[in-house]
């Protein structure tokens, strides 16, 4: 169900009781993680364990554009059940432009400098970090330090991780099956990454605006000329939500003859959180 939630109304109440299998007294465990993702225009909350039976609790948070995401998150412990649970750890997927240093490079001390003057802007933003060693780099990214401040002010520890980043690694395990080269293009929050991985490193990475098929079609072929790749024996993996996706599939298939959509279900072994398509791929491979 969307929309903010009545503090008094029961959990059953608003969550699908086929999505559920876990009791209330589960799900105010305090020992559970509770997962909050922002985008720049969506707050949804996750919690539960589906990678050993399958279930999470996931609740689209209806937001208010006439404030601050900030604001909106402060709201939202007004009103959502779940974040009245008593929850101690949290952890933020936050959907924010990443910049990827190699280890050997990274110095924690730069970190901030240097993302605000490639990047740009942030000045007032909170500069965070997340390691990525199976692929030798550092992950720099921002964060709001309103946002921050919230969660520091509800729960003792709060982790926080660029959206994109569960994605790079259950797709980098994929990455090398077969001997052809591989292109990802993920698609969420009227965003897309596209991504290359070169054995246990990064050949590209890049974030594009990307409302439209056809802005996804121009930028796929751009990189795909840029990197080289051969039109006929290369493969182009598309996955989560495309805008237009037929048209996209239909299209793209014009110019490289092994483009294939991700099976989500599939992908992850037919688990149940795997087949719901109200939940981001970011989550489930976070979760799976």
């Amino acid at each position: 169900m969307r929309g903010r939630a009545s503090a008094a109304m029961r959990l059953e109440h608003y969550l699908p009781q086929q999505l559920i299998k876990m009791n209330n007294n589960d799900l105010r465990n305090p020992n559970l993680q509770i997962t909050i993702r922002i985008s720049r225009s969506s707050i949804s909350f996750a919690v539960g364990d589906p990678k050993s039976d399958g279930n999470i609790v996931y609740e689209p948070y209806e937001v208010n554009g006439s404030i601050s995401m900030s604001a909106n998150l402060r709201e939202a412990f007004n009103t959502v059940e779940l974040l009245r649970s008593g929850y101690k750890n949290a952890l933020l997927l936050i959907d924010s432009t990443v910049m990827l240093v190699p280890q050997e490079e990274y110095v924690e001390a730069h970190a901030p400098s240097l993302y605000r003057y490639t990047i740009g802007g942030h000045a007032k933003d909170d500069i965070a970090r997340a390691q990525l060693p199976e692929l030798n780099v550092t992950a720099v990214f921002s964060v709001s330090h309103d946002i921050r401040i919230v969660l520091q002010d509800h729960f003792e520890n709060v982790n926080i991780l660029p959206v994109i980043l569960p994605v790079w690694r259950h797709l980098y395990h994929k990455a090398f099956t077969g001997s052809r080269q591989k292109l990802f293009a993920y698609f969420h929050d009227k965003r897309m990454n596209v991504f290359r991985f070169d054995h246990a490193h990064f050949r590209y990475a890049n974030c594009f605006d990307c409302s439209h098929a056809h802005d996804a079609l121009y930028y796929i072929l751009y990189v795909w000329k840029l990197m080289g790749m051969d039109n006929n024996s290369d493969e182009l993996y598309l996955v989560g939500d495309m805008p237009h996706a037929d048209w996209l599939k239909e299209n793209i298939g014009k110019y490289l003859s092994r483009a294939f959509a991700v099976n989500e279900a599939a992908d992850f072994k037919q688990n149940e959180m795997a087949k719901r398509k109200d939940v981001p791929y970011d989550l489930k491979a976070m979760y799976l």
